[in-house]
């Protein structure tokens, strides 16, 4: 079968970087990241949080080919901000909000238990 292995599309080799940025030279103020390892649920998150940013101007992402674990973000900013800036803020973003959230579903198991433990 031409299908990879499913932990190509998790682990990472060996020595690579999981991120790499390149400047856009025809465009001021853009510039494309290309993860390893990521598809379309954190490339359609990532667009989300980046367009929620007023610094942005464009961000898209794309994934080249169905069978390699690679997304492709491209984002341009109004120059308040770079590109780097705007997706480092992005991320911190995310992750606070994936904080809030495993503390509330934690909260909410936890109460279940107790109010199953009473209910015996």
């Amino acid at each position: 079968m031409n299908q990879p292995d499913r932990y190509v599309q998790f682990v990472l080799p060996e020595g690579e970087r999981k991120v790499s940025y390149k400047a856009d030279t025809k465009l001021k103020d853009a510039g494309t990241f290309t993860f390893r390892s990521e598809d379309h649920t954190m490339g359609n998150l990532l667009r989300m949080q980046l367009h929620s940013d007023k610094a942005t101007v464009f961000a898209g992402y794309r994934i080249p080919h169905p069978l390699e674990p690679v997304m492709v973000v491209k984002v341009q900013t109004n120059g308040t901000k770079s590109p780097e800036e705007a997706m480092i803020h992005a991320l911190q973003d995310l992750g606070s909000e994936f904080g809030y959230m495993l503390n509330e579903f934690d909260r909410e198991v936890m109460n279940a238990q107790q109010t199953s433990m009473q209910n015996i």
